[in-house]
């Protein structure tokens, strides 16, 4: 963090001053640009740079060292208190704290354009594919996602990379004073203080800010309209596929939930000097989702844009590493394109993260993004956990997946794009989801499952996970292991092998840690993968 002043405090009841059309001008540039977003300019890409990006690399202290191990301990100690507050899984219908703590702060999260990003499935993925392109287009990104895998400096991400554990607490210890006046304030008028969620979605913003970044790319944490991101005035807004999840909190149908996430649809900024129209890029949606998304758009008076109309995928080809897209955006056809992602949903993602940008830039039928630069963009993601390979002697893969829907998606991904003979599934979810509904999708698919513990509070109980399974899998293929450890090493010697280090035959056979995000994160750690 800088040692400025980065975002002064500000009383609410000051109120703002309207922009002078001095003031707009300034704000334009000679590159006709507000904060990075064209206004009739050149679309990046359609003139050549000069290579300098992004933003200037923060340093990062040697694993080991003194220094690396105080960053360790003060982000752990953030972590601790952090803790203490409301669990993200906690919902309330309410935006009041996280938007006073804004106005406190200056509003930070109004110092840049965003593209924000809903649904239920898809929506970490389409937020990375939509950070990777902005980058390939030159611009400076911000990205906050949630949940973590296995580092909450995952949540915050600068040009693509994670908040070092250093920026994450100084963060944090700049906005402590002013989330306690919150805290007060609204423990006085009888309500709770800010959630883990909240904290962490102000500090987003307040990095973005202070970086500075040109576009952030926000994630919803779960829904919308009450979700602590939807402070912002989204350039455009993402909606993945909706489908049955924390029904507890947003609905128990469709049409509800989608009624949650289409919050994040908004009005256009009331602004006579600067007038443009609110934008929604909708993927795949099931019909009385899609009724409801769509009438929120007439609302608000978005211009809309679908995956399966305006844009899609044109051929899908699965290839080494990933697929081969052919995509069709707002702006032409994009040919020859390579996602080293698996699974035709990642496709359709793909093309709902490229329409978003499309968006954002103004792109259209005479004025689409540099082709190589979107192929550039797309080679370059990483989506850690998702359909992701950890070993390949024997193939060991780790998905994030965990409700019908997404399990649906996985068990399409796994035959479509791999050749197993023989694939055991490592699963441990947490309390509250549709388990049935996840096994159930994996049952076709998979031969046997080990059933065990998440590393988390919220876990479902094993034996209780297991009883489940054995409706779908019968007794004889469900087995129960303590912990994720273990349960791998159950699987291994399930599949037929014992020793993977050894040069016996594993062709054909494979291993599919899921059920959670939770899960996933561990899985990574377990097999000494960075977080990312």
């Amino acid at each position: 963090m800088s040692d400025r002043q980065w975002l002064p405090p500000h009383d609410p009841s000051e109120g703002w001053d309207t922009p002078t059309e001095e003031d707009v001008a300034e704000m334009l540039g000679e590159d006709g640009l507000v904060s990075g977003v064209p206004l009739g300019g050149p679309i990046p890409g359609d003139e050549d740079g000069d290579g300098d990006d992004h933003l200037p690399p923060r340093p990062v202290p040697e694993v080991g060292s003194p220094e690396w191990q105080a960053d360790a301990a003060d982000l752990a100690a953030v972590e601790e208190e952090l803790t203490t507050r409301w669990p993200e899984s906690r919902l309330e219908p309410s935006l009041d704290r996280i938007a006073e703590l804004m106005s406190v702060l200056g509003d930070p999260q109004h110092a840049y354009p965003v593209v924000h990003v809903a649904g239920t499935n898809g929506k970490t993925s389409v937020t990375r594919m939509v950070d990777a392109l902005l980058r390939a287009l030159h611009q400076r990104t911000g990205r906050n996602s949630s949940p973590h895998l296995q580092s909450v400096t995952e949540r915050i991400a600068l040009d693509g990379e994670p908040v070092t554990a250093r920026t994450f607490v100084d963060t944090y210890r700049e906005l402590q004073p002013y989330l306690e006046l919150v805290d007060q304030r609204s423990e006085e008028a009888g309500g709770p203080r800010m959630s883990y969620f909240e904290v962490l979605t102000a500090m987003a913003f307040a990095a973005f800010a202070d970086a500075p970044v040109e576009v952030a790319v926000v994630e919803t944490g779960m829904g919308g309209t009450w979700d602590a991101t939807n402070v912002v005035r989204p350039a455009v807004a993402v909606i993945t596929p909706v489908g049955l999840d924390h029904t507890d909190y947003l609905g128990e149908d469709l049409a509800t939930i989608a009624g949650e996430k289409a919050g994040i649809i908004q009005p256009g900024p009331e602004d006579d000097l600067l007038p443009r129209d609110p934008i929604a890029v909708i993927g795949r949606q099931e019909p009385e989702a899609m009724d409801v998304l769509l009438r929120r758009a007439v609302e608000v008076g978005a211009v809309v844009a679908r995956l399966g109309s305006e844009f899609d995928v044109v051929e899908r080809r699965v290839a080494v590493g990933g697929q081969q897209l052919t995509l069709r955006g707002l702006g032409g056809e994009y040919p020859e394109v390579f996602l080293p992602l698996f699974g035709e949903h990642q496709a359709e993602n793909a093309a709902t993260a490229l329409a978003a940008v499309e968006a954002f830039f103004g792109a259209g039928p005479d004025r689409a993004l540099d082709p190589e630069l979107v192929r550039a963009g797309f080679a370059a993601v990483d989506n850690p956990g998702r359909l992701e390979r950890l070993s390949s002697s024997p193939t060991v893969l780790v998905d994030a997946a965990h409700n019908g829907h997404g399990g649906r998606a996985l068990a399409e991904a796994v035959t479509s794009e791999f050749d197993f003979k023989r694939l055991v599934a490592v699963v441990a979810m947490l309390d509250g989801k549709d388990a049935d509904a996840f096994l159930a999708a994996l049952e076709p698919v998979v031969e046997e499952v080990v059933v065990t513990r998440a590393a988390s509070s919220r876990a479902m109980d094993p034996g209780d996970l297991a009883r489940i399974a054995e409706e779908r899998f019968t007794a004889q293929r469900v087995h129960v292991v303590d912990t994720l450890p273990d349960a791998v090493s159950a699987a291994l010697d399930l599949v037929g092998v014992p020793d993977p280090t050894a040069d016996d035959d594993v062709s054909g056979v494979g291993v599919l840690i899921t059920g959670s995000v939770v899960t996933a994160g561990a899985a990574r750690s377990l097999f000494g993968k960075d977080a990312q």
